[in-house]
């Protein structure tokens, strides 16, 4: 197990080699094992900050990495290999090969930090937006910046159906055919909020207030963390689906799937506030039809914008939707 003798190690990171259908047992038991964090790699290396909604990479070698804060657990980093050899040991017939390809590495802070910053790069989002990690220091003039720390990274805008949610965000808060609008600060409901990107980047553009929403109790841990690194906590509210009954909001976002979207058009329709704004993403192509009839049905005509094979769909509610501008 290499050592850096300069600094004392912090963390502790275990790789296995494995397929995709280890993935989500191996995953398992390696948080059993104690990990703070679970990320996934391609044969080169590559990390997957935000896999496409609802997907697990289908990549034919994958690599599992795990963190363990050793400073936290006052474990030893043996104690903390021995732990993972036996969570993964139960797995069954595929525990023999996982093991197999187990490294493990102490790392100190600085080497940890060095890693996540050489694949976490600013990105901008339209005429303002800009989603940058949390130690970056770059003067960006009249640029609104999202800060995301890595370890709740998933939901970093490097996904197009989240590209293209950011994009709009901006648009909307910017774009002169929505000036009557903004008359005064909108209310949003960010559903399926994931990392809360959405609801923050509205908040950090101009909202007033936002509710997030997710199923998912670490995405809403992410959430409040990720509201607190930008300063909106006190306007950001995390609450459970229940909650949501009888609320409206002036813009709806939901950045989910097609299946879902469409199982839910009556509820999230109802949350648009009569002439309030409805943003879907996480929709194929050739999904875009049957999304659009569901909200038809509910009084939002949606028109849609693509990138690659994904589509972003906005429209308002009982009022005549005209073609969404160009995202910038």
């Amino acid at each position: 197990m290499p050592e850096h003798a300069q600094n004392p190690a912090k963390w502790l990171q275990i790789s296995l080699d494995c397929t995709p259908a280890d993935v989500d047992p191996l995953e398992d038991a390696l948080l059993e094992a104690g990990a703070v964090s679970v990320t996934l790699g391609d044969a080169a290396d590559q990390p997957l900050l935000e896999p496409g909604p609802g997907e697990t990479p289908l990549w034919e070698a994958l690599t599992v990495t795990a963190l363990f804060d050793l400073a936290d657990s006052g474990a030893a980093a043996e104690a903390v290999v021995a732990s993972v050899r036996e969570t993964v040991g139960r797995l069954g017939d595929a525990s023999e090969r996982l093991l197999g390809t187990l490294n493990a590495e102490e790392l100190p802070d600085e080497v940890w930090e060095r890693s996540w910053m050489s694949h976490f790069k600013a990105m901008p989002f339209g005429k303002r937006l800009w989603v940058v990690p949390s130690w970056d220091t770059t003067s960006r003039e009249d640029a609104i910046e999202l800060r995301l720390d890595p370890g709740l990274a998933f939901g970093t805008g490097t996904h197009p159906t989240t590209a293209m949610c950011l994009s709009f965000l901006d648009t909307f808060f910017t774009a002169e055919q929505y000036s009557d609008f903004r008359a005064r600060p909108p209310t949003v409901i960010d559903f399926g909020c994931g990392s809360g990107i959405l609801g923050i980047a509205a908040l950090l553009l101009g909202a007033a207030s936002a509710l997030a929403v997710d199923i998912d109790p670490q995405a809403l841990i992410a959430t409040r963390e990720n509201a607190r690194l930008n300063a909106v906590d006190e306007r950001l509210h995390c609450v459970d689906i229940p909650e949501l009954a009888g609320r409206e909001a002036d813009l709806v976002v939901a950045n989910i799937l097609a299946g879902p979207l469409i199982e839910l058009a009556s509820k999230l329709a109802g949350m648009v506030r009569p002439g309030g704004h409805l943003v879907l993403s996480g929709v194929l192509a050739d999904q875009a039809g049957k999304v659009q009839q569901a909200y038809r049905e509910h009084g939002i005509e949606l028109q849609c914008n693509m990138q690659e094979d994904w589509c972003c769909l906005h429209g308002r509610r009982n009022i005549p939707s005209s073609p969404m501008p160009p995202l910038s």
